[in-house]
């Protein structure tokens, strides 16, 4: 590995311990969504409080994770957003389907359209060779910027096992309008590819990422499949905190 990557992973590892109990504390149903039982989400808590003192926490998360690439085929929204979410998600994940096609529609209609969210996904494969394979699929088909397509149409409903075999990815990229499908079935078996989801795979386990749906928004962690209410709750407290440090100058 380059000292480019190591040198943000050995950072995020510095503070993966915080986050991973965070997440341990504040989202137990993260086991739950990866084992198929509950909800996939936790009863709603009680309202944050003025000052958390996790917040420069999750502000220096916030700074390592977001990359805001004016250029990523794998985000949605203005890089300069001021609420950046991202997501670690596996392909083979239930939960990870029910966000995609019901919560996060909702997210880009109110927050990503609006210009306050930028969503950006992080290829997060936990189940095995047909989720890497499915992963560095959605990464070829960004290369021809459809990757949105693409991700919605895997996601249409929960595919596992041979569903994600190479020719069943080929077919749903041409339903998702890739238009070279050559050029896809190559970058799907390259090597850029399978460099692109390591990166993603070795930030989320840097950070103690275990399980998907994994969400960090503005820095503050939020795991499974929660209701949209807990999304808009996050998005609206991280928003707060940009405007109250543009009134103060930092």
């Amino acid at each position: 590995m380059s000292a480019r990557v190591s040198t943000p992973s050995r950072r995020l590892a510095a503070i993966g311990a915080i986050i991973a109990l965070v997440v341990a504390v504040t989202a137990a149903g993260i086991a739950l969504a990866r084992n198929g039982g509950g909800s996939g989400g936790h009863e709603s808590s009680a309202a944050q409080p003025a000052f958390d003192p996790q917040q420069p926490t999750y502000d220096r998360l916030e700074k390592i994770t977001s990359r805001r690439d004016k250029g990523d085929p794998l985000a949605v929204g203005r890089a300069d957003a001021p609420v950046v979410l991202v997501e670690y998600a596996d392909y083979q994940c239930s939960f990870c389907g029910r966000f995609t096609r019901e919560t996060q529609p909702e997210l880009v209609r109110k927050y990503v359209d609006e210009g306050v969210l930028r969503i950006e996904f992080r290829n997060f494969p936990i189940f095995g060779k047909d989720s890497e394979r499915a992963a560095r699929a959605a990464w070829a088909a960004g290369r021809q910027g459809r990757f949105a397509q693409f991700h919605h149409e895997v996601f249409a409903k929960l595919r596992k096992g041979d569903a994600l075999a190479e020719d069943k990815l080929v077919d749903m990229a041409g339903t998702a309008g890739v238009k070279d499908l050559d050029r896809f079935r190559e970058d799907l078996n390259g090597s850029d590819a399978e460099a692109a989801v390591k990166k993603d795979q070795e930030e989320g386990y840097a950070l103690g990422v275990k399980s998907t749906p994994t969400f960090l928004v503005g820095g503050r962690p939020l795991a499974g499949a929660q209701p949209l209410k807990e999304f808009e709750a996050a998005i609206t407290q991280a928003k707060a905190v940009k405007d109250a440090a543009g009134k103060s100058g930092k």
